[in-house]
């Protein structure tokens, strides 16, 4: 039972006699073979007797693949084809695999509890230790913390031994092929539910031969006393419209593990507040302690530090410290980071989800993610690149497709870099595979999901299926257990239905003005094809593939199926002009990432908040190496799309509509925009301007202001460009952005651009390093009398060439209009350079620069980008004939 408040305290309580030992992480060391291979039992596996024979080293966390392609029996599955059965065998996914540890208990842990904890094994494990199973776990995302006091002893050495197997209904994938194109999506393996299912391959991602079997979270071992705290849940609650207080609600369950009854003390702490309670736990009970502003009032926080989206306001944290103190020796500890922020899901002038933070209406610039990498290759630091360029690009919210990208450090950046979370459980829309049967595994993986994330601001939405609604029997488990664990968010049953909320693509290249018409207001996938630099191609395909679009494009996703890529070729040529060769492809393929990302953005910024409440691209981040729905490579390295999304995504911004060309400002922010001035110029090919125009703005908040329909003036060149700038009262800019534009009786033709000379470039490049970075601002003059379109900056090591890989560029593929300046900063890690002089490499539509040099840094012409560097090819499609039929067989 809960004895009731012993104290309140308004400065730190003494500190406990002694500390728990810090957990230990059991990454190296680990051992892998094929279960086939090995005779015995596990009880004899986890003997020290056990001497394993040719067993590999396993890569902990990681997947078998992973394992056996760092001991480099299979090549990299990700490069060229290597990927294709005959190369990686599908038997991968049928073979339970042996896991074997020796780890060391330290010292520190005698006279404590020891605990043996796995953070995610796909798809389910039987566990030993020391000759005995311990126990078991099903399903790729639950957890498994087992008691082994009794099988260890500090300070001395125990053998771990886990049998992984793959889920039951791994599937026959579709082979992506030129010929065959990119097939269905998913197949029987949705049938097991918490699993990575998209591994059976997508129209995203090719078959992963192991289907991600493995260890593939952490494991690591801690100790507590008796008594341990179990799932704490912090809540937080603000009386808006005001700002100036918050009531924060605390929940854990303490539970005592021993034969004897204890009694102690539950203490926390955070931001300078500290409180405790006293508990008394019969032996083997538990009880939930629950403490508020009621029963706590010191949990009603003044002038609270608020959690704010990205763009928004800053992203606090607090830290809640918990302790479970018996005579001063503490059993145990849990630390929860938290915000504090209100999230609601309606306004009274709209039925459709619109998501509010804090009192103010944020409007969802989202990407879909499917998987963050197709073999769980995801350390923290990749991540982070990953979810730091989101923020970059003024995304807002990131879609976890069917749960498939689910680890802390995942919940943790989001948090970081205030990126909302529509984070949804495991099943995909219902054509795309059956519902799971197994339900107790099902909602076991869900609930466990539930209960170890809710307490992350970033998190949204609970979202119950992709694209459909879950069935009956689930829908009937899942609502009761979000009552239970986690009340107040939103549980969405389905992606594509209720409030406004729409999927269904689509997914193929489209003229900026189609992003305009649209009906649904929360949209939560629509894509485009999105090539990445030539670098990157470079980089994911042997040469022999590079000037021909072969079955390894459709191996990355360039194949016939919704992204359109078997007609993206043509679609580019028709807009742009004949293909010489992959750099000319890659050129022109940049103007359309562009012009498409953009208007996905701006199209809904058009209707903002009347009715347009929110757009996720399907998709921002790629699992693999790929050609179509990303921001960036799989490289990390950013095309035009992340830049086109930064620029719609400005909070404050003006933009032409491409559907009727109005000027529009657009105030995502909740003050009125006053004193604020618009310019319009427009450029003819040759540099003349035919027409400018200034305006007086006033833009209301959380809306879309239009300035007036564009008068076009008749002496147009048949392409031409608009450059909008918006300056606040002091004559900062606030935002400028630059369009081109064909004539309206040949609207989709810009074959005209080709006609623009090249412009070269007056380049400056400074460096200042700090804090282990290296910061490079870029001056970029354009001394011409034409438009410098495109500008693209990329960053090397000088002595190499090599990629400087990741680098945050605060703009890129900048268009420059006669004597006009630009200034773009880059950050780097030091390290990553490797002791080389940086160098900035530049390319573009119409794009030179003459080069400088000195020891702090470098920039010049990236000559591999130059279509004339090679030779002309056509980058023609290949079809393979097809394979002739057996003899007394018919295709």
């Amino acid at each position: 039972m809960v004895a009731g408040v012993l104290a309140l305290f308004s400065t730190p309580p003494a500190s406990a006699s002694s500390a728990l030992p810090a957990p230990v992480v059991v990454s190296s060391g680990w051992q892998l073979q094929d279960a086939a291979k090995v005779s015995q039992s596990g009880d004899a596996v986890s003997l020290p007797t056990f001497t394993p024979q040719n067993w590999y080293a396993a890569t902990v966390p990681g997947t078998v693949l992973t394992s056996l392609v760092n001991n480099g029996v299979y090549p990299e599955p990700l490069y060229g084809e290597n990927n294709r059965p005959d190369k990686i065998p599908e038997s991968l996914c049928r073979t339970p695999y042996w896991y074997r540890a020796v780890i060391t208990v330290p010292k520190s842990y005698d006279h404590h509890q020891t605990w043996l904890n796995f953070d995610g094994i796909n798809y389910a494990s039987q566990i030993w230790l020391n000759g005995k199973q311990i126990g078991t776990t099903k399903g790729a995302f639950i957890r498994g913390t087992f008691d082994i006091t009794s099988l260890v002893k500090p300070g001395k050495q125990a053998v771990l031994a886990v049998l992984v197997s793959p889920q039951p209904h791994p599937g026959v994938p579709h082979e992506h092929t030129i010929r065959n194109g990119m097939g269905l999506n998913g197949g029987i393996t949705a049938i097991d539910g918490p699993t990575f299912l998209s591994t059976i391959g997508w129209d995203w991602i090719p078959a992963i031969r192991d289907r991600d079997t493995g260890i593939w979270r952490k494991v690591y071992l801690s100790a507590s006393g008796p008594v341990v705290i179990k799932n704490p849940r912090v809540e937080t609650d603000l009386p808006l419209p005001k700002l100036d207080s918050a009531d924060v609600s605390i929940q854990t369950t303490v539970e005592n593990t021993s034969d004897q009854p204890q009694k102690g003390s539950l203490k926390g702490s955070f931001g300078g507040i500290n409180f405790q309670t006293e508990v008394e736990l019969a032996p083997h009970a538990s009880t939930l302690v629950a403490l508020d502003p009621k029963n706590m009032p010191v949990l009603r926080v003044s002038n609270p530090k608020l959690w704010w989206p990205n763009g928004y306001g800053p992203q606090n944290l607090y830290n809640l410290h918990l302790s479970f103190q018996i005579k001063k020796q503490i059993s145990d500890t849990s630390d929860v980071s938290f915000g504090i922020r209100k999230i609601t899901y309606s306004v009274p002038d709209s039925e459709n989800l619109t998501v509010s933070v804090n009192g103010v209406r944020i409007f969802i610039r989202g990407g879909d993610w499917g998987l963050d990498e197709a073999m769980k290759r995801i350390p923290r630091e990749r991540l982070e690149a990953e979810i730091r360029m989101h923020k970059m690009a003024n995304i807002n919210l990131i879609r976890n497709w069917v749960g498939q990208s689910t680890n802390e450090d995942f919940y943790e950046l989001c948090d970081k870099y205030g990126i909302l979370l529509w984070d949804e459980f495991f099943q995909p829309n219902p054509s795309d595979g059956p519902n799971p049967t197994d339900l107790p595994t099902y909602m076991a993986n869900v609930r466990d999901k539930i209960l170890r994330f809710r307490n992350h601001p970033s998190i949204a939405i609970w979202c119950a299926r992709n694209e459909g609604y879950p069935p009956k029997e689930i829908d009937d488990l899942l609502r009761p257990m979000m009552a239970e664990l986690d009340p107040n968010r939103l549980y969405q049953p389905s992606s594509t239905a209720g409030h406004g909320v729409f999927s269904s693509g689509p997914y193929h290249w489209r003229t900026p003005r189609e992003f305009y018409d649209f009906k649904h207001a929360f949209k939560t996938e629509i894509g485009s094809v999105s090539i990445p630099t030539l670098e990157s191609i470079h980089g994911m395909m042997p040469q022999k593939d590079w000037e021909i679009i072969n079955d390894d494009w459709a191996e990355h996703d360039f194949a016939r199926g919704a992204s359109g890529g078997d007609t993206y070729r043509n679609v580019i040529e028709a807009r742009y002009g004949k293909l010489a060769n992959l750099a000319d492809f890659v050129r022109k393929a940049q103007l359309a990432n562009y012009e498409a990302f953009r208007a996905m953005y701006e199209g809904r910024n058009a209707k903002l908040f009347n009715p347009s409440t929110a757009i996720i691209t399907w998709m921002s981040n790629p699992a693999q190496p790929s050609f179509v729905w990303q921001l960036y490579h799989h490289d990390l390295e950013p095309n035009s799309s992340l830049f086109a999304v930064e620029k719609a995504g400005e909070l404050q911004h003006i933009q032409l509509n491409e559907s009727n060309g109005d000027v529009q400002v657009i105030n995502n922010l909740p003050i009125a925009l006053t004193g604020v001035t618009a310019h319009i110029s427009i450029y003819n090919l040759d540099g003349s301007i035919p027409y400018q125009h200034d305006f007086n703005v006033t833009a209301p908040p959380s809306v879309a202001t239009s300035l007036g329909i564009v008068p076009w003036p008749a002496n147009l060149s048949a392409v031409h460009f608009v450059k909008l700038d918006l300056h606040d009262a002091s004559g900062k800019l606030l935002s400028t952005n630059f369009y081109w534009r064909a004539l309206p009786e040949h609207q989709d033709d810009l074959t005209a651009l080709n006609q623009l000379r090249t412009v070269t470039l007056d380049a400056k490049v400074e460096r200042h390093d700090a804090d282990g970075k290296c910061l490079l601002t870029v001056t970029l003059h354009n001394p011409g009398s034409q438009v410098a379109l495109m500008a693209h900056l990329q960053l090397r090591r000088q002595h190499s060439g090599e990629r400087v890989l990741p680098v945050f560029y605060s703009d890129n593929y900048v268009s420059l209009v006669p004597n006009e300046t630009r200034t773009i900063s880059i950050e780097a890690s030091a390290a990553d350079l490797k002791g080389e002089t940086p160098l900035v490499v530049l390319d573009g539509w119409n794009i030179a620069v003459t080069p400088s040099s000195s020891s702090a840094a470098a920039i010049a012409l990236n000559v591999d980008a130059q279509v004339n560097h090679w030779p002309v090819t056509g980058i023609p499609m290949y079809v393979p004939p097809p394979v002739p039929a057996a003899s007394g067989q018919t295709n």
